[in-house]
């Protein structure tokens, strides 16, 4: 009897300490768990960030405070691409009533008011020999740019295009046959060749032959080229034929 009083006892005892173990576990578990969610967590992080940082550094964008992206850039209207003329008139639109600032060679030129309704033109624009780069920005009431425009490149070319006629030779006498003579020739690439105001095939590296209808007696010919800026060269020969 006293024997299992003594073991009742003890078994309470144990479930107490029992209990009072398994508290303390939860317990701990809490206080684990909340020092790693507020502590080790953001450390670990930080630390990882750092060392990324360190060997992948990342890029900084600097924002220019003068260029504003929303601000539309304006739209320049050349008509043409290469020019025998040492000046150019340049018209466009752009956002109304801002301004529009001209650029030759990255080099700031001119400046012009745009109209309410949109539009705007700049006069006498000088050009250097050869290419020339154009663009434009817009510029609001802030003074802040627009992105640039598109770039328009203008040739400034004011020699005349080469013209080499190889037959037939001045004052040539043909009697009978067909009543046909042949032109053949050379040019400057991209020039175009005029036969008494007849446009003649060119190759792309200059070259044309064309055939011409001949008259009794003499047939005067006139032989231009132009090229692309309309600068032209000019030559004229005779052809006699003969029966």
């Amino acid at each position: 009897m006293a024997y299992s009083y003594r073991s009742r006892r003890k078994t309470k005892k144990f479930a107490q300490r029992s209990k009072q173990n398994f508290l303390a576990t939860i317990i701990l578990i809490i206080l684990l768990s909340i020092v790693t969610v507020n502590w080790i967590l953001p450390s670990l992080v930080n630390g990882v960030g750092l060392i990324k940082n360190k060997f992948n550094p990342p890029k900084q964008t600097i924002a220019n405070p003068l260029e504003e992206t929303s601000l539309a850039p304006p739209v320049l209207n050349i008509p043409f691409e290469a020019t025998n003329s040492a000046q150019v008139d340049i018209k466009g639109y752009s956002a109304p009533l801002s301004k529009v600032v001209i650029f030759l060679d990255d080099e700031k030129i001119n400046t012009v008011d745009v109209t309410s309704d949109g539009t705007f033109e700049i006069k006498d624009i000088k050009l250097n020999l050869g290419t020339n780069n154009i663009y434009g920005k817009s510029i609001n009431e802030k003074e802040q740019e627009s992105l640039p425009s598109k770039l328009i490149k203008i040739i400034y070319d004011n020699e005349k295009p080469r013209l080499n006629l190889s037959e037939p030779e001045d004052n040539k006498k043909i009697q009978g046959g067909d009543k046909k003579v042949k032109f053949t020739g050379s040019t400057e690439a991209g020039s175009r060749i005029f036969i008494n105001d007849n446009q003649v095939i060119v190759d792309k590296d200059g070259n044309f032959s064309s055939e011409q209808i001949l008259n009794d007696g003499d047939n005067n010919f006139d032989i231009k080229a132009i090229d692309a800026a309309l600068n032209s060269s000019e030559t004229s020969i005779k052809v006699t034929y003969q029966q």
